[in-house]
């Protein structure tokens, strides 16, 4: 019968008309859970960026005013001839710095916290505006503390207030490697934000539904 003769044409279990197995199936395909793919917007990411890094950069002015303020003052003297500090073991100096890192670490830790609610997801873009921000923000509060703090005229300011009237010696940063507290300390932080609280990207789903499912490991194809 021409039924019996076109179902017998067709061969068993999926098998090619020349013979051959059509087993294993060319590889599967992947979807997302949400069966769409999302492709990042490169332009918004780096718009993001650049917003992040002149807001952190901003608050840097901040960090200069706190350090102008807790950082501890280095007195002078002048004897007539020469100015001298008032104390000859001045630590005033190191706690400046001291000062200064820890204010860094502190603006950099709530700077990635802030980024991170912002922006949950991150990026590139967002990840190098807060660290490039943050030591920009060194920058700018190193030098608001030295521009408002005292003069940095010490002979002039010695003769302002005369022979052994003690002053403020300028506002200044020692260690230079104090600037980096700050995007070391944001960069740390948003690391570790992003790996506990960060978004998961969805487990992708196997796509087998013309072939069926998968063979179990070990078994053959069926003839």
């Amino acid at each position: 019968m021409p039924n019996d003769a076109a179902a017998s044409s067709t061969p068993p279990h999926g098998d090619t008309p020349g013979g051959a197995s059509a087993w294993p199936p060319p590889a599967p395909a992947y979807r997302h859970a949400k069966g769409e793919e999302t492709v990042p917007d490169t332009a918004a990411e780096v718009r993001q960026g650049a917003v992040v890094l002149l807001a952190v950069a901003i608050a840097g002015n901040v960090l200069g005013l706190l350090w102008l303020w807790l950082a501890p003052r280095i007195p002078l003297v002048s004897d007539g001839r020469s100015v001298l500090l008032t104390e000859s073991e001045a630590e005033h100096a190191v706690g400046a710095d001291g000062v200064f890192i820890l204010l860094g670490l502190a603006f950099g830790a709530v700077s990635a916290l802030a980024v991170f609610l912002f922006h949950r997801r991150g990026g590139v873009a967002v990840v190098a505006g807060l660290a490039l921000g943050g030591l920009i923000g060194s920058v700018l509060g190193w030098g608001t503390g030295t521009l408002l703090g005292p003069t940095h005229d010490v002979v002039a300011r010695a003769r302002q207030v005369g022979e052994g009237v003690p002053f403020d010696a300028p506002l200044e940063l020692q260690a230079y490697g104090a600037l980096l507290a700050w995007p070391i300390a944001a960069m740390v932080v948003h690391l570790g934000l992003t790996a506990l609280f960060g978004p998961r990207d969805p487990e992708p789903e196997w796509d087998v539904s013309p072939y069926g499912p998968p063979p179990a490991p070990g078994d053959a194809p069926r003839d």
